[in-house]
């Protein structure tokens, strides 16, 4: 699980695909493959194959709200809640005074 201020990176797709030929193709350590291509974890290039060999792609679905199936009431409730935190955090003015969400039986398409 992601850290609160974590920073990820991230490869193109073209440096993905080229680690996974060196891998499978070359036959390439993960060490070389790291150094050449300036990746920093084996662990990141292993995955790549591991998506590789099940057709899966390389989309980077970190960071985005979008997740639809959850264990149980209780999971999606605290996703939720955490996607309401996050617009609250980066929307201040959202809920402020004079919000039409500050104002009971408000409506933003009421003119």
């Amino acid at each position: 699980m992601a850290k609160k201020g974590q920073k990820f990176n991230r490869y193109s797709e073209e440096t993905k695909r080229e680690a996974v030929r060196l891998r499978a193709e070359e036959g390439w350590s993960y060490s070389m493959i790291m150094e050449k291509l300036g990746i920093l974890s084996k662990t990141q290039i292993g995955k790549w194959i591991e998506k590789s060999k099940s057709e899966e792609g390389f989309t980077d679905e970190r960071g985005r709200w979008n997740k639809t199936k959850f264990e149980s009431v209780e999971e999606e409730n605290a996703y939720l809640k955490a996607q309401v935190e996050y617009l609250k955090k980066h929307n201040p003015n959202l809920h402020g005074e004079g919000s039409w969400i500050s104002t009971p039986g408000a409506s933003p398409f009421k003119k």
